[in-house]
């Protein structure tokens, strides 16, 4: 691990950790904003620290536009000034002091910023999850310090977004269901249709008939009306499902990233503040701390993987309200189509249906049950067949009586013949 021994204000020594990390010499020339101010943060310098380094670099300021100075980075020059032993209050004096334009010689620190991506940084990430919904009094109550992103609108559009995916599985589940209705209704009407035609092919009657067959015939187009109202409905379903299993999921799966950023960095902002205040009570106690005497090293390290966690939180929270945007308005213009498409399919099959019965005015059919090919014989309506047979037996019987006398008379007669002679 190198050390390096420095000499601080106070001229007692004291050595310089910096826990494996590199320090490379660097030059920033920057123009001072019309508020004379070139957007940097100070921290650190005598009497505690040796080392003064940047804590912060604002956005849209000449430092931030620059791109090469970062959090964490020591200061070791001002307009080629060595700032050795100085207070941060001193350096910051040097800076205003100058116009339009300053020169900073630093230090950029070289670090992996997954060393400053602890255990302890995981144990905040899971607890701010964990307190996201509570309030204040609630978390102060239960002892739990959190660091809280105030005004977070996107919590509010998560709930929208539900809100939306419900109402897109609901009108889905009512348009299946609304397409099986006509399904089953179109096939009654194929069903009467073919009833009818049968009907009127039978019917030897003309007049009949061509009213039978007409109006099969309609009831045949409604069930193409009703069909071709499914296949203009049924690509509904297809975007409406494509919006709630694709457009919606993504999103969500967005902001889930944003999430998982913005509690990292929490979790950063919330370890910065657990040291200052460390800092504050060993100063106020009048006691070293060995970090801050080594140079602060630690600290700076989460400085700057604060300063890398808010850049990419601040990204992903653009991307996302961006998503959400677009997401809106195709929400909102989609909805309009769709309905759109629904009521104009349903209102021209109705129309369709209407019209046909209108031109198929048949009522009342005439027809002469007498002339038809089912013909039916009212005497015998209840005749089954039993009566017929009997009175078939009946005369067979009689028959074979009449014979039998017949013949039996015959016999007698030639027998008395044959007895006389």
């Amino acid at each position: 691990m190198p050390v390096e021994v420095v000499q601080t204000i106070d001229g007692f020594m004291a050595c310089e950790d910096k826990l494996g990390m590199e320090a490379i010499p660097g030059t920033a020339k920057l123009v001072k904003d019309s508020q004379n101010l070139v957007g940097i943060s100070i921290g650190g310098g005598a009497p505690l620290c040796p080392c003064l380094y940047i804590v912060q670099v604002f956005d849209n300021t000449p430092a931030a536009k620059s791109k090469l100075l970062n959090a964490g980075d020591e200061i070791v020059g001002v307009n080629k000034k060595s700032v050795k032993g100085r207070t941060k209050v001193e350096v910051a004096r040097m800076i205003q002091a100058l116009k339009s334009e300053v020169i900073i010689s630093y230090n950029s620190l070289k670090a992996d910023t997954k060393e400053g991506k602890g255990l302890d940084i995981a144990l905040k990430k899971a607890k701010h999850r964990m307190v996201e919904n509570l309030s204040s009094s609630t978390a102060d109550a239960l002892g739990l310090s959190r660091a809280i992103l105030c005004n977070d609108v996107l919590i509010k559009r998560l709930d929208e977004l539900n809100k939306t995916s419900r109402l897109y599985k609901g009108l889905m589940d009512h348009t299946k269901k609304l397409l099986k209705i006509f399904y089953e209704m179109s096939s009654t009407h194929r069903a009467f249709g073919d009833i009818f035609c049968l009907i009127g092919a039978r019917e030897i009657q003309p007049k009949a008939s061509d009213a039978f067959t007409k109006f099969g015939d309609a009831h045949r187009n409604m069930e193409k009306f009703g069909i071709r109202l499914l296949r203009t409905v049924k690509p509904m379903l297809s975007d409406l499902g494509t919006f709630l299993t694709k457009a919606i999921p993504d999103t969500k799966l967005t902001i889930k990233k944003y999430a998982d950023t913005k509690f990292e960095y929490l979790s950063y902002c919330l370890k910065v503040k657990e040291m200052d205040d460390e800092e504050y009570a060993y100063a106020t106690l009048g006691e070293p701390l060995y970090r801050v005497e080594t140079g602060n090293y630690e600290y700076r390290l989460i400085l700057r993987c604060r300063q890398e966690a808010r850049a990419r939180f601040a990204k992903l929270r653009s991307d996302v309200m961006v998503k959400m945007e677009l997401l809106d308005q195709k929400h909102v213009q989609d909805i309009v189509f769709q309905l759109h498409r629904l009521v104009s399919a349903m209102t021209q099959y109705l129309q369709d249906c209407h019209q046909q019965m209108k031109n198929t005015d048949l009522f009342p059919i005439e027809v002469d049950l007498l002339r038809t090919t089912i013909n039916y014989d009212r005497s015998d309506q209840f005749n089954d067949g039993f009566d017929d047979e009997e009175e078939e037996e009946e005369e067979e019987e009689e028959e074979e009586e009449e014979n039998n006398r017949s013949g039996g008379g015959g016999s007698l007669m030639e027998g008395n013949l044959i007895d006389t002679s």
